[in-house]
């Protein structure tokens, strides 16, 4: 094994978090910071892919996401009325005996990795971020917003779309812009029937749900629209029901019981391709702080674990930060360039009212080439 390095992660999400585990138990000391003095996170449901339970399994948290979540096979594809039209595959990992799909609340995860991130010795630190990162000789000198300073082998940015790492290493880096589309979240009791993780295409909006537990599930409606301005929980239920009318089946049921305590989420989409490389010096970028996407492919979570696995797998085989991050940078670079690209055009698609197919054949095509190994 290579020399222990002192390494910085900045960000405490699941990029953060997986990086913090992957590079811990390679025995490299682990600072972890997050602007979040309480730790939080935000959210419903998370799609998990074959891919990512890949990740999961690797990264060693596999048996507590499927006790927490859900996992199955297949998407089932509806019309507005509910009635099925197809199933479509989601392909499992290969060389692996796993779910091909699956969920999580998010907050379930976000437990669960924490949990792991302070049991493996990692020192954590809420509240604080980075204000500057000066390269010297003998590595980075990170100054912090509370005014300490410390010196490390390498800093990791995952901090996220709006990446305070990002503007540091790269000023000039193209802003996170709005697609176009917004989504709208929601968690709902799931019913028994309910094996499988269903779409509902062919009208104005497009809306899905995802089993997340024996007990829940996660909605989702993708909207074209202007950015919309903050609204009210009142302002949020009825504008859903809005949305959903139209639609029969459960979701009409869902509809129904919706109102200013249903807990919705509304974000807009933002993303942008970011060059590589997406180092500097001995300062690295992974996850959304270096190729944010749009939830299209239920992937972005899925990248970040894999880029930790990765940058791991990459310091334990080269000695030297700046070969690990060109191993890095080979490894990671067109994979996750696959999932922005094709995520930002399946959005392109919907905004366009293509043919539930074209929508349908992406997917499925993308899904099929994040099966390949990593």
């Amino acid at each position: 094994m290579n020399r222990s390095k002192q390494v910085l992660v900045v960000g405490g999400g699941i990029g953060g978090m997986s990086a913090a585990l992957a590079l811990g138990r390679q025995g490299h000391a682990i600072d972890l910071i997050d602007l979040d003095p309480q730790w939080r996170v935000y959210g419903a449901g998370i799609t998990i892919t074959g891919a990512t339970f890949r990740a999961l399994q690797a990264l060693g948290v596999l048996d507590e996401v499927l006790a927490q979540g859900w996992g199955g096979h297949g998407i089932q594809v509806c019309d507005t009325s509910g009635r099925p039209l197809q199933v479509l595959p989601t392909a499992p990992a290969e060389g692996a005996d796993l779910p091909s799909t699956g969920g999580i609340m998010r907050p379930a995860l976000h437990r669960i990795l924490s949990s792991r991130t302070l049991a493996s010795g990692a020192r954590v630190r809420l509240g604080i971020t980075v204000d500057a990162l000066d390269e010297h000789d003998d590595g980075v000198r990170a100054t912090f917003s509370d005014g300490t300073q410390a010196t490390y082998d390498a800093v990791v940015g995952a901090d996220g779309l709006f990446s305070r790492v990002r503007r540091l290493l790269f000023p000039d880096a193209p802003a996170p812009a709005y697609t176009g589309q917004s989504v709208w979240r929601l968690v709902a009791p799931r019913p028994g029937w309910m094996q499988r993780r269903h779409f509902f295409l062919g009208g104005a909006v497009k809306v899905g749900l995802t089993p997340v537990s024996g007990e829940q599930m996660y909605l989702f409606l993708l909207e074209t629209t202007p950015r919309r301005p903050v609204m009210g929980d009142q302002a949020l239920a009825a504008e859903l029901r809005r949305l959903l009318q139209g639609y029969g089946g459960i979701l009409a049921e869902i509809r129904e019981r919706i109102g200013p305590d249903s807990g919705i989420v509304l974000r807009p989409l933002e993303a942008f391709e970011l060059p590589p490389p997406w180092h500097r010096g001995r300062c690295l970028l992974i996850g959304d702080a270096a190729h944010p996407t749009t939830p299209q492919l239920a992937s972005g979570a899925g990248m970040a674990v894999e880029d930790a696995l990765v940058l791991a797998d990459e310091l334990a085989r080269e000695p030297e930060v700046a070969q690990a991050f060109a191993g890095f940078m080979h490894r990671r670079y067109e994979r996750c360039r696959l999932v922005v690209s094709n995520s930002l055009e399946i959005g392109r698609r919907e905004q366009g009212r293509a043919p539930v197919e074209e929508q349908t054949r992406l997917v499925e095509e993308s899904l099929r080439a994040l099966a390949r190994p990593i």
